[in-house]
């Protein structure tokens, strides 16, 4: 079987040339009709052909196996001896049905119109005699890693028959290559109607991912394609939270695409009532020359704009539906091929899942939507970028219901039968367009959050989404309601997550157990569930137990990972901790909150280098957490980098009015003063201006904390530097440090604060004397002995007045010694204040 021949299935029409060849080859064959219903778009007519009913029913045995063994077997039967003499043709009928069902199935959940298969029709009568067995047997073989599967999703037959194909049987249909791929369109399917990730299909994702790389170069000449593959890895590699891969498959996809996507600024309005041009974000899009030259045949036909669902204006009194630019065409977009689109569409995906949550990354995620609802040409990118722009625009009061407006007409789309299915096909797998109960969702959640609870809560029935049914309940203070509306759930049918649900709304461990045991054991989310009650209720050891059991299950869980991560730090189990932290920040490399845990256990370990580096990620995350800049500059200073620390306490002080670190200061000077060795091996007294910079700045702010001031002096020599300016500089210092220590209070009454204080006014003193022998004016000289000789004078008169023995009329034991001191430096300050008045 030629390549040339799946590289058309995989495109979903053949060019002109290929048309002809196919028709002139294969076209009155079996194998023929069944590819040209595929063409069309008539997945139905590919079930229904007489060659796929015999394949699926054949003579009825095997009936009696479940659906899944069944099916394999009769799979696995026509490859070895099927009505087809050409093994390669067998495997095509494979791949075309194969491709059918994921289409259809695609077809019944994400892009619509509906589609209702009758399996009595398909399967024989022994399988298909009880229809309610039979559905909840098509869950049962969808559910992976004890992660269940969306209740209402439609047609779960054509999904699992695709996976039988594509998983179960693709060793023995070895005269195709690019099989991989659609086991990557089946994983993107199955994944999306799972509650969480699976461990199964993200081992199976990439191992499909490899097997299509090496099958590359034959692609080289098919360029769109190939920037299609990469995109549909990209989305893979995102929703399992490998960050890294899909960075690099989207570079590859825009490197094929010969785009060019910059943010600039153009001067524009945002409002009506605006009078003056302002800098305003857009997005700069330009296509190399090479690729502007190229015929792009491999690229699908444009949709006619009145298929696509409306885009709704703003109708704003206020603000503009776009942006006027000052200069309407200096950035018009290049008439952008299917392939372009979904390439720009990926890279603002990627850019939103690498970057914070923050109003400028809201601001560049909607110069992106801006761009790409400028030219409807493709449904999938079109759909995608519209329900992208209504969730960037929920916080907006002047948005919001042009954004429900607009989730409602695209829900109402899914029904309309003016656009066929072919065209919503377009570049679908690589656009990752939301499930129809997704977009339900979203516009309920945007109802819940305009405060229209009960509107809210008939979809989250309608769509049998119970746990947010259960939030509304609760958000209307009807506590018991939720619990009735689960336990009438119950009674029609008991699943483990309904017993789930039950024990969050009870706080029992017992309905946890009972989901734990109905699911054979095998239920993620019910030891998850457990393990958050016995958090709950401080009981630490019972909850990491569980929570290991739940990640034994399924080890892609993000929350588990953090979960257990702090229960092991409040187990003061630091190494655990760790662990726990390690996978959560692989998982989600963003997590700041994680990256500042797995530091603090770090620190705890002792393992203080690993702890900068993961603070410095943390800080990558969240450069507005003081938590975590607190946690940088204690680090910083236990492993010797003064001058990031130095920069951190500047950080801090932006962050907080009050911030203050006496001790971080004092280690920090003294490092300076002693001239230690940092950790990049550079002498710390280089850093002296810097840390001038620094005390003036925390002097200026907290001036009445005495331990700032004496810090500040050290950095002048405390008044023994070999510079007079110095020596004055520090005397100023000091003298402000006194004051604030006598300002104080609380400390005349204890006879160590007061000693404290003494000996500081001693230094002071000393300093005094110093600097007005070294003083040439002898008028300012004059004045400072002055003001420190009455300081001094005052210090002693308190001593003696407060700690003096009445019997013995002396000083007590404590103070006398440095009370003496005092007296004897105050008569030498008065012996030179009559020295200094004398000339």
């Amino acid at each position: 079987m030629s390549l040339r021949t799946e590289i058309s299935i995989l495109r979903g029409f053949f060019t002109p040339e290929e048309a002809a060849a196919w028709k002139l080859n294969s076209g009155t064959g079996e194998v023929g009709s069944l590819l040209e219903s595929l063409m069309e778009g008539d997945f139905e007519a590919v079930l229904q052909n007489q060659h796929i009913l015999d394949l699926l029913a054949g003579d009825g045995s095997g009936a009696d196996e479940d659906i899944e063994a069944y099916l394999e077997g009769r799979v696995s039967l026509y490859l070895t001896c099927g009505p087809c003499d050409d093994q390669r043709t067998r495997e095509l009928v494979l791949l075309v049905l194969a491709a059918s069902c994921l289409h259809l199935f695609a077809q019944s959940n994400w892009t619509g119109p509906s589609v209702s298969i009758a399996l009595c029709d398909l399967l024989p009568p022994a399988l298909t005699a009880q229809t309610h067995t039979l559905a909840e047997a098509l869950r049962s073989h969808l559910l992976l890693d004890g992660e269940s599967v969306y209740t209402l999703v439609a047609n779960p037959f054509l999904l699992l028959l695709a996976r039988v194909i594509l998983v179960k049987c693709s060793s023995r249909m070895l005269s195709l290559q690019l099989v991989p791929w659609w086991t990557l369109r089946y994983i993107s399917l199955h994944q999306q109607i799972l509650e969480d990730c699976s461990p199964q299909l993200h081992s199976l994702a990439q191992s499909s991912m490899d097997t299509v790389m090496k099958c590359e170069p034959g692609l080289s000449e098919h360029c769109t394609l190939a920037t299609q593959f990469h995109l549909e890895c990209s989305y893979i590699s995102l929703m399992y939270y490998d960050y890294k891969l899909a960075k690099e498959h989207i570079r590859k996809a825009q490197e094929l695409s010969g785009l060019d996507i910059s943010m600039t600024g153009a001067l524009g309005k945002r409002t009506h009532f605006q009078q003056k041009n302002l800098a305003q974000l857009v997005l700069q899009v330009e296509r190399k020359e090479e690729q502007a030259k190229a015929s792009r045949e491999d690229s699908p036909s444009y949709t006619p704009p009145s298929m696509l669902p409306r885009d709704y204006r703003l109708n704003d009194d206020t603000v503009l539906d776009h942006i006027s630019f000052a200069e309407p065409g200096q950035y018009d977009l290049p008439d952008l091929r299917a392939e372009e689109q979904a390439v720009m569409l990926g890279v603002c995906t990627d850019f939103q899942k690498n970057n914070p949550v923050h109003r400028l990354t809201e601001e560049q995620l909607l110069a992106f939507t801006s761009c790409i609802l400028s030219q409807p040409k493709f449904w999938a990118v079109h759909v995608s970028a519209l329900c992208l722009r209504t969730s960037l625009e929920k916080g907006s009061s002047r948005r919001a219901e042009r954004g429900m407006m607009q989730l409602q007409a695209i829900v109402d789309h899914f029904e309309d039968q003016r656009c066929p299915v072919t065209e919503r096909l377009k570049v679908f797998y690589c656009s990752r367009v939301s499930p129809r109960w997704v977009i339900q969702k979203q516009l309920a959640g945007l109802l819940s959050d305009l405060g229209c609870i009960s509107s809210a809560l008939l979809t989250y029935e309608k769509l049998q989404l119970w746990e947010d049914v259960v939030i509304c309940y609760e958000r209307l203070g009807q506590h018991g309601k939720a619990e009735e509306v689960v336990r009438r759930e119950l009674e029609k049918k008991e699943t483990p997550s309904l017993y789930c649900l039950l024990g969050d709304i009870l706080k029992d461990h017992q309905y946890y157990d009972r989901a734990w045991e109905l699911s054979g054991r095998r239920s993620a989310r019910a030891m998850r569930s457990k393990a958050l009650l016995h958090l709950q209720n401080k009981e630490l050891q019972q909850g990491v137990s569980c929570f290991q059991e739940s990640l034994r299950i399924n080890t892609i869980q993000l929350g588990v990972w953090f979960a257990l991560g702090c229960a092991y730090l409040a187990l003061e189990d630091y190494e655990g901790a760790a662990r726990g932290f390690h996978r959560c920040v692989g998982l989600e490399p963003d997590n700041a909150e994680a990256w500042n845990n797995l530091s603090t256990a770090y620190i705890r370990l002792r393992m203080k280098q690993k702890a900068f580096h993961t603070l410095r990620e943390a800080l990558k995350c969240n450069f507005e957490h003081w938590q975590i800049w607190e946690n940088y500059i204690t680090v910083c200073t236990d492993i010797g980098d003064f001058s990031e620390a130095v920069s951190a306490y500047h950080r801090l002080m932006d962050l907080r009015e009050n911030y203050k670190d006496v001790q971080i200061l004092q280690i920090l000077v003294g490092a300076v003063v002693e001239n230690l060795t940092d950790s990049h091996g550079e002498p710390a007294a280089t850093m002296l201006p810097k840390m001038k910079e620094l005390l003036g700045r925390v002097g200026a702010r907290h001036s009445s904390d005495a331990h700032v001031w004496q810090a500040y002096a050290r950095l002048y020599g405390d008044g023994h530097s070999s510079s007079p300016e110095d020596n004055e500089k520090a005397l100023e210092l000091l003298s402000k440090e006194l004051r604030c220590r006598v300002r104080a209070g609380g400390w005349e009454a204890d006879p160590l604060l007061f000693k404290e204080v003494i000996q500081r006014a001693l230094h002071l003193g000393e300093v005094t004397v110093g600097c007005s022998n070294a003083r040439r004016d002898s008028a300012q000289a004059l004045q400072t002995v002055s003001t420190s000789r009455l300081t001094l004078s005052s210090l002693s008169a308190r001593a003696k007045q407060r700690h003096t023995d009445v019997a013995t009329g002396q000083v007590h034991a404590e103070l006398q010694e440095v009370v003496n001191a005092l007296d004897q430096l105050v008569s030498q300050l008065q012996e030179l204040n009559r020295k200094l008045r004398e000339q």
